[in-house]
């Protein structure tokens, strides 16, 4: 009877010392790859924000966050510049990558124009990529302009480059992120007026950066990129990313939200 207690005493003591000395989780990286809408703005564009900025700032010290989005880009610009090269050359285990184009891929007059065909091979090849390197690849459909039809219903200006996203990310077995379609959910509850106060529109003399004043459906102001960026870290709980045991709580900005009043 004696040694049967000392045994489980030591099975014990066994497990309460395995527990302690348990590796606390290791530095990741999480880069954002993808075009205006997600991108860190310089300060002459305030008040204009991309969502990755504030969703940066809602993770332990145990992530960082590296937001390599720019203006104007589509997959092919994206490689053809030569910048999606260095972020595939520097993920690591554990790392994620999020892929968020669109908005300038789908536009034929534009120089960054990207076919759909070719659309599909660039995500698949970030995502192989990615995974070579045994990070984790989410890709996002691109957020939603700001558009009503007359009877006040949220218009669809991604349709086709979206249902790409969401066909590639089923193919390939990759997390998604459907952006369009919840951004678009989030615009039709604020409603048309409402809704103008996520983006960067500004009166004649409101800002100083845009004297002459800004209308602008694509992009968003702080308010509105902090609503995006809120769908985002949703979306990484809701898909049970381990990314999302590193996600913390932070106060929100002190900027007035139209759906409190």
């Amino acid at each position: 009877m004696l040694s049967h207690r000392i045994i489980c005493c030591a099975a014990s003591l066994g497990l309460l010392l395995l527990t302690a000395f348990v590796a606390p989780p290791g530095h990741i990286t999480v880069y954002l790859i993808g075009d205006s809408t997600m991108s860190i703005k310089e300060v002459k564009n305030y008040p204009e924000t991309g969502w990755g900025m504030p969703f940066a700032v809602f993770f332990d010290e145990t992530v960082t966050v590296d937001n390599r989005a720019q203006n104007g880009r589509s997959t092919k610009s994206f490689v053809s510049e030569n910048r999606w090269q260095p972020v595939a050359a520097a993920l690591h285990e554990g790392d994620y990558v999020f892929i968020q184009f669109g908005h300038n891929d789908e536009v034929p007059t534009k120089r960054s124009y990207t076919p759909e065909a070719d659309y599909k091979n660039y995500l698949i090849r970030f995502i192989a990529e990615t995974r070579a390197k045994k990070a984790t690849p989410v890709l996002l459909t691109p957020v939603a302009r700001r558009k009503f039809d007359a009877t006040g219903k949220v218009e669809e200006t991604h349709a086709v480059y979206a249902e790409i996203v969401r066909t590639t990310a089923r193919e390939q077995q990759v997390a998604l992120i459907d952006l369009d379609r919840e951004s678009q959910a989030m615009l039709q509850q604020y409603g048309v007026e409402n809704s103008k106060l996520l983006f960067n529109q500004l009166a004649p003399g409101e800002h100083p950066n845009y004297p002459a004043g800004k209308e602008d459906n694509t992009h968003f102001n702080e308010l509105g990129a902090r609503k995006m960026a809120q769908i985002v870290l949703t979306d990484i709980r809701t898909l049970h990313l381990e990314l999302a045991n590193r996600i913390v709580q932070r106060e929100a900005p002190k900027t007035v939200d139209p759906q409190a009043r």
